[in-house]
């Protein structure tokens, strides 16, 4: 039986700007806890995200292999982008989706909303799947550089158990493809 919701909202006192970046912003607010007291919540403004779960025809999964500068290393990504200011975000996928790896889709259904980092970042990822793929050609954005494949999902799978593939927003999505494969979703 669940018990009455107390309530734990927490109330914007001031806000700070701390860092405004092309991508981020970071802000500092003080805010009035559900027992009075006033605490610092730091925390890291973010535009949205889409991210695409493209399936081929033949039932593999297109992905990306790209090189991130925070952890100094490549990795294996289902493709994803920013949301721009005012953008729709299917429009978003449906560019990126283009502009990344040089495929448009006849058919996109909506996954899911999932908030990745809720400890200090309002970013958000929406997932969207691609299906009827037709290649036209890559167009990528200037200073971006990876590199297309396609994989079949129990592979993927697999690069997810061995840590081959270890970004969380493609882990997620993985998942969210082998419940639609398997028709649990």
């Amino acid at each position: 039986m669940l018990k009455p919701h107390l309530d734990l909202t927490e109330i914007t006192l001031s806000s700070e700007n701390v860092y405004d970046g092309k991508l981020l912003h970071v802000r500092a607010d003080q805010a009035r806890l559900p027992d009075g007291k006033v605490a610092v919540r730091e925390y890291i403004k973010h535009p949205g995200a889409v991210v695409i779960i493209p399936l081929l025809d033949n039932g593999e999964l297109v992905l990306e292999r790209q090189y991130r500068y925070p952890l100094q290393r490549e990795f294996y990504e289902l493709p994803a982008g920013k949301i721009d200011a005012g953008e729709d975000p299917l429009r978003c996928a449906q560019r990126e989706l283009l502009e990344e790896t040089g495929y448009t889709a006849k058919s996109w259904r909506y996954i899911a909303t999932l908030h990745p980092c809720i400890g200090y970042s309002d970013e958000k990822l929406i997932y969207y799947l691609a299906e009827g793929l037709t290649f036209r050609g890559a167009s990528l954005d200037d200073g971006e550089h990876l590199e297309v494949l396609t994989l079949g999902l129990p592979t993927a799978l697999e690069w997810v158990k061995t840590g081959k593939i270890s970004d969380n927003k493609t882990v997620s999505g993985l998942f969210w493809a082998e419940k639609l494969l398997n028709g649990t979703w």
